[in-house]
């Protein structure tokens, strides 16, 4: 059994593998590093920081990771044929994502950390890999979809519509989620925030969330009644409360 995979099988003692000055520093050259890249803009440094730190600091370092994986996996697809998608009107802005967008995204995996912390259980490690796996399996899926493709197909009807619309999805862009999935929760398993044998859990839900995210677009965000930052929360809140419910 790994080191960090020995602070899991103890509950709530994984935090004490990230004192708060060590947390602090992390935080403080995560967020840097994240700003400089243009990953984020400056609203979105400080929230990614609380991010940052809440994980880092409740969840122990291989939530840390997760959470670099998450970020790189984010940062490169964004910036996958970055023109194409500047055509079709679906580009992120250059700085960066906003503090909405970066709590929409990571707020839920920051929460299962505290409750860990608070609470003890590894259900909640797991919860917060499988919400981690979301988001990166939502991004990945949308922005290789709009590199890759002109047309998409609608989740709800199946009607074909313009690569970037509110629930579209492709072959490519839903394999590349589901790659990206896999991805963090091997990150996950890596550091010992989950055991092997677990690993389809998060990969599982993380799928399943991002195919959630994508039937709320269609059926709720085109027609207004959520927005893009809610649908994404919920659908790492689907993800994190399937895990909890599948471990």
């Amino acid at each position: 059994m790994s080191h960090f995979a020995c602070y899991a099988a103890r509950g709530k003692d994984f935090s004490r593998a990230a004192p708060l000055w060590t947390a602090l520093v992390v935080t403080v050259a995560f967020a840097g590093l994240a700003r400089l890249l243009r990953g984020v803009t400056p609203s979105g440094a400080i929230a990614g920081a609380l991010i940052c730190f809440l994980l880092y600091r409740y969840g122990g370092p291989g939530a840390f990771f997760a959470l670099v994986s998450v970020f790189a996996l984010t940062w490169l697809s964004t910036r996958l044929g970055y023109r194409r998608k500047q055509k079709l009107g679906t580009a992120e802005n250059r700085e960066g994502r906003t503090a909405t967008q970066v709590l929409a995204n990571l707020a839920v995996a920051a929460g299962c950390a505290v409750a860990f912390a608070v609470a003890g259980g590894t259900m909640f490690l797991l919860a917060m890999a499988a919400a981690l796996s979301e988001a990166a399996a939502d991004t990945v899926s949308s922005e290789l979809g709009q590199a890759g493709n002109e047309q998409a197909r609608l989740i709800t009807s199946w009607q074909l519509v313009p690569a970037g619309t509110d629930g579209g999805v492709s072959v490519v862009g839903t394999l590349g989620g589901i790659a990206a999935a896999a991805l963090v929760s091997l990150v996950c398993v890596a550091s010992g925030l989950v055991s092997f044998p677990q690993l389809s859990v998060p990969i599982a839900a993380g799928v399943i969330g991002m195919l959630a995210d994508s039937v709320m677009g269609a059926a709720l965000e085109r027609k207004d009644l959520l927005n893009n930052d809610w649908v994404n929360f919920f659908g790492t809140l689907i993800a994190a409360g399937l895990a909890m419910a599948m471990g």
